[in-house]
């Protein structure tokens, strides 16, 4: 299931990616919105994620069964284990508030989405944050599911990349809320 789970993860940091991007540059204003081929990787995307989700429910409760019958819990000790499960709940959370922020209507033909105010834009960078720690707490456990040895720096150039694109992201947030506040 392990194996399963960081193949799903995988394809949902090359979807988040293209998102990031893709979107960032709609959110600045330099790219269209409304596209049909990018709401259909971001339905895939989110379908991945529950499915990583229901995984990792699964594992979690696997864990907390084995700690139980154990009678050790070792809460310190596992730590980043518990960090994991908390930013991917908060993780999921923002996302869901991302989906329903961002999920417009159309009207007349013309695509309007809703109004993006100053508590949106703090739940979009609360995401972004969530986000960065699910992902830097998740690239050591997933370079072992894939059998990658750590050459020292290949982790840090992952976490350098992913750190410039999610702050690219809080930037494009930003930039989306000036451009709702002078229309």
């Amino acid at each position: 299931m392990r194996k399963i789970n960081a193949i799903i993860t995988a394809l949902i940091m090359i979807l988040f990616l293209v998102h990031l991007i893709w979107g960032g540059l709609v959110l600045i204003g330099a790219a269209a919105g409304g596209s049909s081929l990018f709401s259909f990787l971001s339905r895939a995307m989110v379908f991945l994620i529950m499915i990583h989700m229901i995984i990792g429910i699964k594992l979690t409760a696997d864990t907390v069964k084995a700690c139980r019958k154990s009678g050790v819990s070792y809460w310190k000790e596992n730590r980043v284990f518990w960090i994991r499960r908390l930013s991917g709940f908060a993780l999921f959370i923002f996302i869901l508030a991302h989906v329903i922020i961002f999920l417009g209507r159309t009207r007349d033909g013309v695509y309007l989405l809703t109004l993006f105010t100053a508590g949106r834009l703090v739940l979009q960078i609360l995401m972004v944050v969530s986000l960065l720690v699910h992902l830097l707490t998740n690239i050591p456990p997933l370079r072992i599911a894939f059998g990658l040895k750590d050459e020292g720096s290949l982790s840090t150039d992952i976490i350098l990349v992913l750190a410039v694109l999610l702050l690219l992201a809080g930037v494009a947030f930003g930039i989306y809320f000036v451009r709702w506040l002078i229309i």
